[in-house]
Formats: structure tokens, C-alpha cells, sequence
């Protein structure tokens, strides 16, 4: 079932008369329970694709739609907030805080407003991820980058989302812990029935996935 759609989408940066376009036109769509990877080059768009299908910029022209409905219409701070995670490649996590204590700040959640059960959803969630107890009481900084990583996705799945986006999620890690990253975004898709977009230049990675599109040119194509 289709989850996520972008309609004719342009993009482009206006430099004093010269026009820059990254994307051009650009029109797909993603399903759930699928994992999709984004190729290209350097500079070719990637990272703006998923800014815009994140709702962090806006297109210039076209339309992304959530559910049959514009995002616009429902808000981009909703969307982000209840509908996507996004997992980033230097984690963009809070580095004085604990695992546990970051993925409970992506519910919203302060310590004096916790509903029963909650610290042990969040536990349960990093332990899923394979984050145990032990470290979830560490803070970011005593973790390594594998671990790190880890939270990160626990983090985007805190709010039980359907879609999970990641920009170069592996692109600080070893090929070990990024087969292990790979396998948790297999999972989520296959058996969660998530929808994940995973941008890289990873080709392995791109192996691994369901569908893979290749940015070029300001378009987005299917990648054989």
C-alpha cells in the first residue's frame, strides 16, 4: 500500500540571475513494509529529496503527500512529529543525556510526566535495537558510533511511526556494524511493516534494499 508520494516535485537555488535546479519534476512513490534506498552523487540532490520529504524545506513547486493527503494541509510540525523519524548521520543526538533519556525525549516525555510503564518502553525499544540496560543508562558520549547509531533509530521509532528516513545512517561505521544497522532496517520493513528510505553511497547497502532509486540530472529514477 502507498504510503508516501512526491507529485511533481522542483527544487532549485536562485543565485542572483542564474538558476541552480537540483531536482526537476521529480513524481514517486513509496510503500509500506518496503525498504528503499536513494543513490547518487555527491551534490546530485539526495540529502534536499529527504529534506523535503521529511518536511524540513518545502519544495518550490509539486506536492509531497502523506496518505493520499498534502502535508502542507496536515502541517509540517505534525507530520514531523507523528508521522516520520529521521535518523541522520552524525546522530543529532543530545550528548549529556542517556540512551534511555533521548528516546524519551522523542516522546515529549519529562521525567515528571512519565506514565506508568513508559521508561520501560523506551527501554524495551533500545534493548529491541540492541542497546541493553546497562548502556541505555550511559550518556551518548560513553557509547561508541555503532551504539550511537543504534539510539539514533531507537529515537526515530519512539513514536511508533510508519515511515523511518535516514541520511547516510552507516557513513561513520565499519562494514560490520553497518551490515547490523542494514539488517534493523530489514526488519522494521519486512516484518514491522514500515516504509524505510535510507539515502546513501553505500552500493552494499543499496544490495541489501527492496527497490533502489538512482538522483541524476535533478531526476529520480528506478536504479537496475
Amino acid at each position: 500500500m502507498t504510503i508516501l508520494e512526491t507529485k511533481h516535485i522542483d527544487y532549485f537555488y536562485q543565485d542572483g540571475d542564474r538558476k541552480r535546479t537540483i531536482l526537476s519534476d521529480v513524481s514517486n512513490s513509496f510503500e509500506q513494509g518496503k525498504f528503499y534506498t536513494i543513490l547518487g552523487q555527491s551534490g546530485s540532490g539526495k540529502t534536499t529529496y529527504l529534506s523535503l520529504i521529511s518536511a524540513l524545506d518545502s519544495p518550490k513547486d509539486g506536492q509531497v503527500i502523506y496518505e493520499e493527503q498534502d502535508i502542507k494541509k496536515m502541517g509540517h510540525e505534525e507530520y514531523r512529529r507523528n508521522k516520520i523519524g529521521i535518523i541522520f548521520q552524525s546522530y543529532n543526538l543530545i550528548p549529556y543525556l542517556t540512551a534511555v533519556e533521548n528516546v524519551l525525549l522523542a516522546m515529549a516525555i519529562t521525567d515528571n510526566e512519565l506514565p506508568p510503564n513508559q521508561k520501560d518502553v523506551a527501554y524495551n525499544l533500545l534493548d529491541y535495537i540492541g542497546i541493553v540496560k546497562s548502556k541505555a543508562d550511559r550518556t551518548i558520549t560513553h557509547l561508541s558510533g555503532g551504539e550511537q547509531q543504534r539510539v539514533a533509530i531507537a529515537r526515530a521509532l519512539a513514536t511508533n511511526v510508519d515511515i523511518i528516513l535516514a541520511d547516510e545512517p552507516t557513513g561513520n561505521l565499519d562494514e560490520g556494524m553497518e551490515q547490523e544497522i542494514v539488517a534493523i532496517f530489514k526488519e522494521l520493513a519486512h516484518i514491522h511493516n514500515k516504509c524505510v528510505i535510507v539515502v546513501t553511497h553505500s552500493q552494499e547497502i543499496a544490495n541489501s534494499s527492496d527497490q533502489t532509486f538512482y538522483l541524476k540530472g535533478g531526476k529520480l529514477t528506478p536504479y537496475e
